[in-house]
């Protein structure tokens, strides 16, 4: 027998084993066997007794019916010793016979069953009752007929001879019993075969179990412990979602790493501007000192929404169901959420769709987010005025912002998107955080960021495949 596999959690429901699944399977199939067994063997022994002693019957009756002679125009019968012979071979039953003349009284023997039919058919078997015992008994007749044309006697003589059925049932048990003995030691034989095939088949898994105690809680790489072919999928269904895991503690962690990155230095600086307002005498100094803290504050506020931003979008473009969405929709909404009129009072957005649906399969509050990192980038980095749109260009799904800016220089460009990045416009804001997020919002869908100084200024672009549902 193989080892027990480890020990299942408290949380794990386990239902009952598959070995003893089998077992029972088994024990149904041979109860459901075995009964349908005994019936057929039991009726095969009646078939083959009844036969074998009938022909022992059919023997004893033609014995006594060639022993029979006319003398003086009378019918004598010399009963043979050789006809009780055979019937001798069932110790435990009755016998009876009688022989009756062409009138039918009882020349010799009992006055046996002759039923109408096998008088008249001139012989048969036939079944009836054995009285001459002290209950009654039923038993197996057989009624054979010697004709005799002489010249002092004519007609047919019937000779009836009849046993009991306790040798012939006893036969038809002991076919039956024999039939269940070797039934049940296959029986047993199956169990103990099956058995050990589940346990065989399930030694995989009981070492893939061990393997998977033993890792280590970090390690989410593919399993590649060899299983059986019917295990394959849910294996790599769990390599998938351990991939999925994997990519979900990442994104975790460079969330843990952007926070304590970003609000470090804000923090601090916020830190110390207040403990100079609280010791600086000077009113005016003070009131300086104290509009630097609100600022600060402003601009700790929007890096801890843009945070939270992230967060969001870590969780909805791993969990939420895809569904079909239109850009168009996505660009009005963030439009008349009159966010830019907080972060940039002002400045000039405007919104520029057209009349056909821009679908994409995605998460619509993703999207949502992602515009809204755009615009408030451009707003915050950008120069002049400000749009944003959705499109279809070159067979692609296009959400774009766009403002007068010249944007950034090459080398810049080639960096920005990356967390932590600044430019000289930023004032000392991370102008990455935002664009990272479009940027893994847009992969998430299958899409990409684009960053693309135009004349009519520079443009970040979230591009992602058209829904099939578009018309």
């Amino acid at each position: 027998m193989t080892e027990a596999g480890p020990a299942l959690p408290a949380s794990v429901a386990a239902t009952r084993s598959l070995k003893s699944r089998v077992v029972r399977a088994v024990l149904s199939l041979l109860v459901v066997g075995g009964i349908v067994m005994a019936l057929a063997a039991f009726a095969y022994g009646r078939v083959a007794a009844r036969a074998s002693y009938d022909r022992l019957l059919l023997g004893a009756a033609n014995e006594i019916a060639g022993a029979i002679t006319i003398s003086g125009g009378v019918p004598l019968v010399d009963l043979p010793t050789a006809a009780f012979q055979l019937l001798a071979l069932a110790p435990d039953d009755r016998i009876t016979y009688s022989v009756r003349s062409p009138g039918g009284q009882v020349i010799t023997g009992q006055d046996t069953p002759l039923p109408e039919t096998v008088r008249q058919a001139g012989g048969g078997f036939f079944d009836a009752e054995f009285t001459g015992l002290a209950a009654a008994e039923r038993a197996r007749f057989v009624t054979v007929p010697r004709r005799f044309a002489e010249r002092d006697f004519s007609g047919t003589i019937l000779v009836t001879v009849g046993q009991t059925l306790r040798a012939r049932n006893a036969m038809a048990l002991g076919l039956t019993r024999d039939a269940l003995i070797v039934l049940g030691f296959a029986g047993v034989l199956l169990i103990v075969l099956g058995a050990l095939v589940v346990e065989s088949a399930m030694r995989p898994l009981v070492g893939l179990a061990r393997d998977l105690a033993a890792r280590d809680p970090y390690d989410l790489t593919p399993i590649d412990t060899p299983v059986p072919a019917e295990v394959a999928g849910m294996i790599g269904a769990l390599n998938d979602f351990m991939l999925r895991l994997e990519r979900q503690i990442a994104s975790m962690r460079n969330l843990i790493s952007d926070s304590a990155h970003q609000l470090r230095t804000p923090v601090a600086a916020l830190r110390v501007q207040a403990e100079l307002a609280a010791e600086e005498t000077d009113p005016e100094i003070a009131r300086a000192t104290m509009v630097r803290i609100v600022r600060r504050s402003r601009s700790l506020g929007d890096l801890l929404d843009q945070m939270l931003s992230r967060a969001l979008v870590i969780h909805r473009t791993a969990e939420a169901r895809r569904v079909a969405v239109d850009l168009r929709d996505v660009a009005l909404a963030v439009i008349e959420t009159q966010d830019h009129a907080l972060i940039a009072p002002g400045r000039d957005v405007a919104l520029e769709i057209g009349a056909a649906p821009v679908l994409v399969l995605a998460d619509d509050l993703s999207l949502t987010e992602a515009a809204k990192n755009l615009l408030a980038n451009a707003l915050r980095h950008g120069a002049g005025a400000v749009r944003m749109g959705a499109g279809i260009e070159d067979g692609a799904a296009v959400l774009w912002v766009r403002d007068a800016g010249p944007g950034p220089d090459a080398a810049t460009l080639a960096r920005i998107g990356a967390r932590f990045e600044r430019n000289a416009a930023s004032r000392g804001r991370s102008a990455g955080l935002g664009l990272s997020i479009a940027r893994a919002v847009a992969e998430a869908f299958g899409g990409r960021l684009a960053l693309d100084p135009r004349p009519a200024g520079f443009r970040a672009a979230l591009i992602l495949p058209l829904s099939e549902e578009m018309p």
